[in-house]
């Protein structure tokens, strides 16, 4: 039977039988028993279903994993052991060594590393665009070996509002899927799989676990991408690690997500572990509910900021204002709990202000019920040249501003006693 999104939070991915746990039960266990030798070998043969090692699989990941699919939308789900993890297989399970795709200028700046430097080191090269670009100029950046394009849903921390029709027309163009990271919206403010997305990633670190105790990431795949358009030959030619798997052949739609398991978390080992598994779980059950309180906190937050005679400018998404609110309201049902400012004086002014707030904690850290604050470029994004630091939207005076579930009236205080200090 089908739910809607809120009864999925809290009730898909673990159905208990007679006399079992009702709540899904963390099971810490690296090894499982067997009956027979064959039953061992039909596992590594992926013949038969099931867990062989909690390397590759597990049974309480496997609750999260078919939550986050059921909520996304998708035929199945990897869990990882960081969101960085995510971005990385999601990647290399289709890419391989002179193989090229293309990016958002738009992204996280750890993605931007990762993307830049890692994967060059890999033979895999990444060309940056702006997704405010004309279709037809995008379309010049598609090459013979393209084989992906990466977006995020928001941006981080740029609050850019992805195109989806605009981006989803480019991988169409190319033959390729459109791999979306959907941390900053989750699920239950967008959907990625409806508006031309074929695969979905996501920090779980951030909003899915929502109380800043369990780092991971997930992969979600649609299930509906054509692998055997000639392009991807990993997934239509027998893999020789499996006695000849063919994974379109032997696996169909969930070739994708059965490929990045059987191969890429089997060779690097960076699966979630149950206990983070059982963690973010449980935070997702309440999604629904901080979603929409950090949504209004934020927005009223927003507001109050703008209207401050000692704030030079604020970014987001959900204010009238933004250059991507009509974006916004076309693919999202509300703007999230991330904002940026800046203050009259910049960087240094704004250090200040920083420093002087009580409760908002200055932390290398977003999206979780508390509220938190960051300066990107002297943090998180301090790697990035100063022309990365501009296509991410990232300007000396930025300050990011995760915006938690407390009572608005005390958040507005501590800013205003904050601001007062300059």
């Amino acid at each position: 039977m089908s739910y809607r999104l809120e009864t999925d939070c809290v009730q898909a991915g673990w159905s208990p039988k007679n006399g079992e746990p009702r709540v899904a039960p963390i099971v810490q266990s690296t090894t499982y028993a067997y009956e027979s030798a064959k039953s061992v070998a039909d596992l590594f043969d992926l013949k038969a279903n099931g867990h062989m090692y909690s390397r590759i699989s597990n049974p309480t990941c496997e609750v999260l994993e078919n939550k986050i699919a059921a909520l996304e939308g998708g035929v199945g789900a990897l869990a990882t052991s960081a969101g960085q993890t995510a971005s990385t297989i999601a990647i290399a399970n289709i890419c391989t060594a002179g193989d090229h795709f293309i990016a958002s200028k738009s992204l996280y700046g750890g993605t931007v590393a990762l993307f830049t430097n890692t994967f060059k080191k890999l033979g895999i090269s990444v060309t940056y665009v702006d997704f405010n670009a004309p279709l037809e100029e995008l379309k010049k950046e598609v090459l013979p070996n393209t084989k992906a394009v990466f977006a995020e849903t928001i941006a981080n921390p740029a609050l850019d509002i992805l195109d989806f029709d605009k981006a989803s027309s480019l991988a169409k163009s190319a033959e390729v899927p459109l791999i979306v990271d959907n941390t900053f919206a989750t699920p239950y403010l967008c959907k990625p799989f409806e508006h031309g997305a074929d695969i979905v990633i996501h920090s779980a670190t951030k909003y899915l676990d929502g109380h800043a105790v369990a780092v991971g990431g997930l992969i979600v795949d649609k299930g509906t991408f054509n692998w055997s358009n000639g392009k991807f030959p990993e997934m239509t030619e027998p893999d020789p690690s499996y006695h000849g798997v063919v994974y379109t052949k032997d696996f169909g739609n969930l070739a994708y997500i059965i490929k990045a398991r059987v191969q890429w978390i089997r060779d690097l080992g960076s699966y979630m572990s149950p206990m983070n598994a059982f963690l973010i779980n449980l935070g997702m059950e309440t999604l629904h509910l901080r979603m929409e309180k950090h949504c209004e906190n934020a927005l009223l937050l927003a507001k109050f900021l703008e209207s401050h005679p000692k704030v030079s400018w604020v970014n987001y998404p959900g204010l009238e204002s933004h250059k991507d609110h009509a974006l916004l309201n076309k693919y999202c049902k509300g703007a999230s709990g991330v904002l940026t400012f800046g203050v009259k004086g910049g960087e240094k002014e704004g250090e200040k202000v920083m420093n002087a707030l009580k409760l908002a904690k200055i932390l290398v850290h977003v999206a979780d019920v508390r509220t938190c604050v960051l300066h990107p470029a002297s943090m998180t994004h301090r790697q990035l040249s100063e022309e990365a630091l501009k296509d991410a939207g990232v300007s000396p005076d930025l300050i990011r501003v995760s915006v938690g579930i407390e009572n608005i009236e005390d958040l507005k205080e501590d800013f205003q006693n904050a601001l007062s200090a300059i």
